[in-house]
């Protein structure tokens, strides 16, 4: 393509529409390099069939694919029009579902009401947690960090600053210590990804916003073109993620 074929191309991906957390319009034009553990898994081996279970933050697809019984089991929202979708989808199947802000706000659950949580990709506050989960409840969720994209936000963007630098491994497993809980696990890893064309990572720039603060293809376009040779002669354009997995337990007693 020419210079401006490209512009125009990057413009389209830049525009294009997008709803909720869907990538299916980077089908084939992207890669994930798959994390070392499985959360599914990891939610599914400390799940009982009679326990109460609540999820924060939730995904809807993800909790529904447990399979645990529908009247054992709750979720929070934080944002309206997912309120009502969930509250149109899942609770007339018997699941309690309620809208919270849970990073800033008190979860709207009595004490001791759950013997598993979990959150992923979510936000929430781990004296919360502990105060609704039963003695000797556990509490899973996987994380994204701090680093994610900042390798690649860094070559789009000249003054680029990490959004969320403070999120990380570390810090989480110290606020959850701190707010009572034992950690039985914490897991981090920094897995690659790869754009095959340099218009879907514009389109996924775009997406994740705040992953990159300020992009457009207007600014970014030296920027990108410099991404358009590299894809020429290596075939793919490389960014790295940043994930973690966090197990804790409220003490027994």
């Amino acid at each position: 393509m020419t210079r401006d074929e490209l512009y125009n191309f990057w413009r389209f991906e830049e525009t294009f529409p997008f709803s909720g957390w869907d990538f299916a319009h980077l089908d084939g034009r992207w890669e994930q390099e798959p994390l070392p553990w499985d959360f599914y898994a990891e939610v599914q081996r400390r799940l009982h069939y009679a326990d109460q279970l609540l999820e924060v933050d939730t995904g809807g697809a993800f909790l529904l694919s447990l399979r645990h019984p529908y009247e054992n089991t709750a979720v929070t929202e934080t944002w309206g029009p997912n309120v009502e979708s969930y509250r149109n989808e899942l609770a007339p199947l018997g699941i309690h579902v309620e809208e919270c802000d849970a990073a800033e706000e008190p979860l709207p659950f009595a004490d001791n009401a759950f013997d598993v949580a979990f959150c992923r990709h979510g936000a929430y506050r781990a004296d919360e947690l502990l105060r609704v989960l039963r003695p000797g409840g556990v509490f899973l969720t996987e994380q994204v960090g701090g680093r994610n994209n900042a390798l690649l936000a860094r070559r789009l963007l000249r003054d680029y600053r990490p959004p969320c630098p403070e999120h990380h491994l570390s810090a989480d497993c110290e606020a959850f210590a701190d707010a009572g809980f034992i950690v039985l696990d914490a897991k981090e890893y920094f897995p690659k990804l790869r754009f095959y064309d340099t218009g879907a990572l514009v389109y996924y720039a775009h997406m994740i916003e705040w992953e990159f603060p300020g992009f457009s293809v207007d600014r970014c376009e030296q920027e990108l073109f410099a991404l358009e040779c590299e894809l020429a002669e290596r075939g793919y354009v490389e960014s790295m993620e940043h994930r973690y997995l966090i197990a804790a337990r409220k003490p027994a007693k």
